[in-house]
């Protein structure tokens, strides 16, 4: 099948199961040069479905890599307010965000990392109002991820670029089920195969986790009301949307405080434009006390200073091993996909919506019940084939849940 027709397949996929954009609603859609193919599409898919306006919002690597190269110092302490401010007025008027990614995975590897650090931090802090509308619900989003020659080189390395090209676009479509003759159809029936173990989970209301593998040792206890969620979303006003195509994984919010042992990454993390590989933490009550990486560990070490929440864990996901995404072989160097073919866990801010009622909770509420809250969410991925899960409830009595890295319910 032509590519033009996956692209369009694609955009429907984002637009009607992503977004589920509705009449009279707004869609921003921020996207580099490598996505304006798809981000085309999506318009024209938005316009159709009766979107009141489409806005259009780009960035460029190598913008990002002039600003680093080039910036003056204050740059970097700064973030323009205007931007924030029109980002909170758009959500507030009723539109909703598709994001189109194509990142590099080693765009910044020659910046220096307290730079990286610095910038990451001024933007978050700027930006932490307008993502509260993204984090409770209130605005609807996905991310989608389009290839770039360089990330297509990472993923294929030694290939020439237009077959390497050609080869990420295929396993895109086939890890978002674009490749099926009905791909919307296709994500309700997966979204319903989620919801099955979602609602085992919220069901038995588990007290922690217990992880075993290589490296890995780990004791999780459950924030106070966690909730499950995995699939598609709910938003405030009821309207499902996903915010993430492809998911593979259900998850909850671990408690801040009640993390102890060790965890070990199985893949490499792509962050703020470096790599970090081989590298794992120790917990103790909830916080990093030791670290390691045999590479980038300067970039864990930034990550977890960041803020006070940086350094405990936000999110708890469940994803097998035997995932689409995983059968494919493939180390996308890329979060998205990568951490939909392993279990993973989060550094920083929990979902609110992963809290019974969270989104209309206030922050110190959602922190009395354990919900860690943070200017960061870095997901990193320690699922595979070795792992072992047990839950355990209330009373100490045990499940297992995890068998050889699957789901052994």
């Amino acid at each position: 099948m032509e590519k033009s027709v996956m692209i369009d397949k694609y955009a429907r996929l984002a637009i009607e199961s992503g977004i589920n954009l509705k009449e009279h609603e707004g869609l921003i859609i921020s996207t580099s040069i490598h996505g304006l193919e798809l981000a085309r599409a999506a318009a024209a898919r938005a316009w159709s479905a009766g979107a009141k306006h489409v806005e259009i919002m780009f960035n460029d690597e190598e913008l990002t890599l002039a600003r680093y190269e080039n910036g003056k110092e204050y740059v970097f302490n700064e973030y323009p307010k205007w931007k924030v401010d029109s980002l909170i007025a758009m959500y507030e008027d009723g539109y909703h965000h598709l994001f189109i990614t194509s990142a590099n995975p080693e765009l910044l590897r020659g910046i220096p990392e307290q730079l990286v650090a610095l910038d990451q931090k001024t933007s978050s802090t700027a930006a932490a109002p307008a993502l509260k509308y993204r984090m409770t619900g209130r605005t609807k989003w996905t991310i989608v991820a389009v290839p770039s020659p360089a990330w297509a080189a990472k993923v294929f390395a030694g290939i020439p670029e237009n077959e390497a090209m050609d080869l990420l676009w295929d396993k895109i479509f086939e890890a978002t089920r674009v490749t099926t003759d009905d791909p919307v159809k296709a994500w309700r029936d997966h979204d319903r195969r989620l919801k099955q173990y979602v609602d085992f989970l919220n069901r038995s209301d588990f007290a922690g986790f217990r992880l075993k593998g290589p490296g890995t040792d780990l004791d999780v206890g459950l924030a106070t009301s966690h909730l499950w969620v995995g699939g598609s979303k709910k938003a405030l006003n009821g309207d499902p949307f996903v915010a993430n195509i492809p998911t593979e994984e259900v998850f909850t919010t671990p408690h801040k405080l009640r993390v102890n042992g060790t965890l070990k990454a199985t893949k490499p993390l792509s962050v703020n434009g470096r790599i970090v590989r081989d590298f794992g933490f120790t917990f103790r009550d909830g916080k990093v006390t030791d670290l390691y990486a045999g590479e980038g560990i300067e970039v864990l070490e930034s990550l977890i200073t960041n803020d006070e929440g940086a350094s405990y864990l936000g999110e708890i996901a469940l994803v097998p091993d035997s995932s689409p995404i995983s059968d494919t072989g493939i180390l996308f160097n890329n979060t998205l996909f990568d951490e939909n073919a392993s279990v993973h866990f989060a550094l920083g801010r929990a979902y609110p919506y992963a809290i019974h009622e969270g989104s209309d909770k206030t922050t110190e509420e959602l922190v009395s019940l354990g919900a860690n809250y943070s200017l960061i969410h870095t997901d990193f991925m320690v699922g595979g084939p070795e792992l072992e899960i047990a839950a355990y409830s209330q009373d100490g009595s045990e499940t297992t849940i995890f068998r050889k890295g699957n789901w052994a319910i």
